[in-house]
């Protein structure tokens, strides 16, 4: 099976629509948020590695690949100490949010790893530019079941051939790049003047 490019399942899992609309239909539109983002991942994705004073190798732009999962991408940066032991770090713009499409992305780079290395991962790291944190992120077999079940709703979506349903989260809308040309508020209000009221005559 052709690989899935692994930075899209965080699109999925935020939202399968936006997913639909940027993997399938090549939308992709601009505003401060996003473009935030692409500067500073311009800045952090230099190739290369470098060895930090604790005697840690910081490896950038890795490509990762599962050939198990059908996935593979970019990790912005894998961390190996002086054992050998690999972790990965992602970075991303803004704070961290109340949903975890971040975490399951780093978690399917964890997956990756794994398979070509033969390594047991437990956790990595999410960077936001936003508050400057670095977040642990502890790959729980509950994270690794999420991560790979939507995996496998990716390719169920893909397969049908038709587009998802708007989210029924309307809060995931907010701020969203493609708000306007996916139009959750405007298709909801058009529905509900089409949908057929109560019959009188019963």
């Amino acid at each position: 099976m052709d690989p899935l490019p692994l930075s899209y399942i965080n699109q999925f899992a935020y939202c399968p629509r936006r997913f639909w609309y940027m993997y399938v239909l090549g939308e992709m539109a601009e505003n401060a948020h996003v473009l935030r983002g692409v500067l500073n991942h311009q800045r952090a994705h230099t190739p290369g590695q470098e060895l930090t004073p604790a005697g840690t190798r910081v490896h950038r732009r890795v490509y990762v690949y599962s050939e198990r999962l059908g996935l593979a991408g970019i990790c912005d940066l894998v961390e190996e100490d002086s054992q050998g032991q690999l972790t990965p770090v992602e970075y991303k713009q803004g704070r961290q949010g109340k949903w975890n499409n971040d975490q399951v992305q780093l978690c399917a780079q964890a997956l990756c790893l794994e398979e070509m290395t033969g390594q047991s991962i437990g956790h990595g790291y999410l960077f936001y530019f936003g508050s400057r944190r670095r977040v642990a992120v502890p790959f729980t077999p509950t994270l690794r079941e999420q991560t790979q079940s939507l995996l496998q709703e990716m390719r169920e979506v893909l397969a049908r051939g038709e587009i998802p349903p708007h989210t029924s989260q309307r809060a995931r809308c907010r701020g969203c790049s493609l708000a306007e040309i996916c139009l959750p508020r405007e298709t909801e209000l058009l529905a509900a003047e089409v949908r057929p009221g109560p019959d009188k005559n019963r």
